[in-house]
């Protein structure tokens, strides 16, 4: 059994095919890794979503934002929101509220103890633990599978607060989980959340971090597999794996596997 995991696919169905006969990847026998983000921008969200659902246990997807939109505008929580366009024919399909269910229960983190490794959307804050990150993607995934979910895609959005505190509570607490593990790229040297850089770290002021970057963190010890970073590209290394590798804009759509000693590399041509 091969493990692979792909990166941000945005609706790019048509590169993801390609990806998939790329890697032989066999549903029969193979785990496929989606770091979220699986609809928008691209043009076809529904034809990949539905594709996604298809694949039963041998996927493994966590919720990115452009995914956590989605459900807040299905649940009528958010209007207008669709500036992209590209989500208009999911939320017109015919099985869309049994996608829109199946989306949903999709995690925010995933944990392989055999490969230790983490698959999140976008990063892992810097003082919570591997066990601490699994919790906190719990507390959202526990709301968003309940019966007053609505109230949740209704908070979401907003970028505070910027810092965590175990003493958060409600929606705060919950918004912020997912800000970290769906949005966040920089912090300041003070551990808060900074939303306004998305270029690479090296363009950053001096007073900003990349996540992965900031010494001691608790995570380390376990590889962090994750995308929504298309700037910084992909990048393989010991402790990380990045795999945004820009495909909605005509880049690439990158795969990794994960299950051998040197991961192996992946790439196709992105959405022209």
């Amino acid at each position: 059994m091969a493990v692979y995991a792909i990166g941000d696919v945005q609706g790019c169905y048509d590169p993801f095919m390609h990806l998939l006969d790329e890697i032989e990847f066999d549903p029969q026998q193979d785990k496929l890794w989606l770091v979220g983000d699986l609809v928008n921008r691209g043009p076809k969200s529904l034809k990949t979503l539905r594709f996604v659902r298809s694949l039963g246990d041998s996927v493994i997807t966590v919720l990115g934002n452009h995914d956590l939109h989605l459900l807040a505008l299905a649940s009528g929580k958010v209007r207008n929101g669709n500036r992209f366009g590209t989500l208009r024919k999911i939320l017109k399909a015919k099985e869309r509220d049994e996608l829109m269910d199946w989306l949903r229960h999709q995690p925010l983190a995933h944990y392989d103890e055999n490969l230790n490794t983490l698959l999140v959307h976008a990063g892992v804050y810097p003082s919570w633990s591997l066990e601490d990150t699994l919790a906190r993607a719990a507390e959202v995934e526990t709301a968003l599978r309940g019966k007053d979910y609505k109230k949740l895609l209704g908070k979401i959005y907003g970028n505070t607060p910027r810092a965590w505190s175990d003493d958060l509570t409600g929606y705060d607490r919950l918004r912020f989980i997912i800000n970290c593990l769906t949005r966040m790229r920089m912090l300041t040297k003070r551990g808060r959340l900074n939303f306004a850089h998305s270029a690479p770290p090296y363009r950053a002021r001096k007073n900003l971090v990349a996540w992965f970057d900031v010494e001691g963190a608790a995570w380390q010890g376990t590889r962090v597999v994750f995308g929504h970073w298309s700037a910084l590209g992909p990048v393989v290394m010991s402790n990380m794996i990045c795999l945004d590798s820009g495909c909605i804009w005509g880049r690439y759509l990158t795969a990794v596997r994960l299950d051998k000693r040197t991961p192996r590399i992946y790439q196709v041509k992105g959405q022209p």
